[in-house]
């Protein structure tokens, strides 16, 4: 099943994606919920962001590629993660599919972005095992992961780098039946193919990151976690389009605009 939030006749609200038909629902996924007799065609809505987690979870340095690459320009070993780690992102950076990244006027021109699987958390969780870590998954969406590159080299934290307005588009929707053994996360930059890989060929897999985060935290429904990505992206540049389809999930489409001042 696809969960879709969309804006239509002014009204926002959830929908459950019927081919290219949206049929809106009373209600929310994480609770009560019942199909209403409205429907709206696909291309004329406005997809709006999934939700808004509580808790905006990430991971870094989660694919081997990745790693060597990144070890590879600060001219260091590759040094593999012998534990799950993870991180934090902000709401405020968050945007919809087909939104625009607004580089700041005074940004670098490197600019990257990152294709990412997003696991959506369904219900509230604590202590979980191998064995039932994965009852708490509500479905996935994916995620782009904007960086200025600069900003990260010179800050010891990533409060701007990762975090500014706009830097984390996510969507479109999210898939419910969507199995991360069969998935494929293809990256696009104005319809040219810039990188491709298995999305499993994770380090650590979404159960181990879930089993080592409930240690510490409690999940609630609409949290959500952003699994790294794999390769590198060239410099993004102002009306660049990127595009980021997993399969099986769906395709995340934005815009890169410079700020203008």
């Amino acid at each position: 099943m696809r969960w879709l939030k969309f804006t239509a006749s002014g009204k926002t609200s959830w929908g459950i994606m019927d081919g290219d038909q949206v049929i809106a629902v009373d209600g929310d996924p994480f609770g009560e919920w019942q199909r209403t007799s409205r429907t709206h065609p696909l291309a004329q809505v406005k997809i709006e962001l999934p939700l808004i987690p509580r808790t905006f979870y990430c991971v870094g340095l989660n694919y081997l590629k990745h790693l060597k690459e990144a070890a590879d320009k600060a001219g260091t070993v590759p040094a593999v993660p012998d534990r799950p780690e993870i991180g934090y992102r902000a709401q405020n950076a968050l945007i919809a599919h087909d939104e625009d990244v607004v580089i700041p006027s005074f940004a670098t021109e490197n600019i990257h972005y990152e294709g990412e699987l997003v696991v959506v958390i369904g219900k509230k969780a604590k202590h979980l095992t191998e064995q039932n870590a994965m009852d708490c998954v509500f479905g996935y969406t994916i995620g782009n992961d904007v960086s200025e590159r600069s900003w990260q080299k010179a800050d010891r934290g990533l409060w701007r780098s990762k975090n500014a307005d706009t830097f984390k588009p996510m969507g479109p929707w999210i898939e419910t039946e969507a199995d991360i053994a069969k998935m494929e996360t293809i990256v696009r930059v104005n319809g040219k193919e810039t990188n491709r890989f298995a999305t499993r060929d994770m380090i650590f897999g979404v159960v181990p990151f879930l089993v080592e985060l409930t240690k510490y935290f409690t999940l609630w429904p609409g949290d959500v976690m952003w699994m790294g990505t794999d390769g590198a992206s060239p410099d993004i540049k102002h009306g660049d389009v990127v595009e980021i389809e997993i399969t099986g999930v769906g395709t995340l489409r934005n815009r890169f605009v410079r700020e203008q001042r």
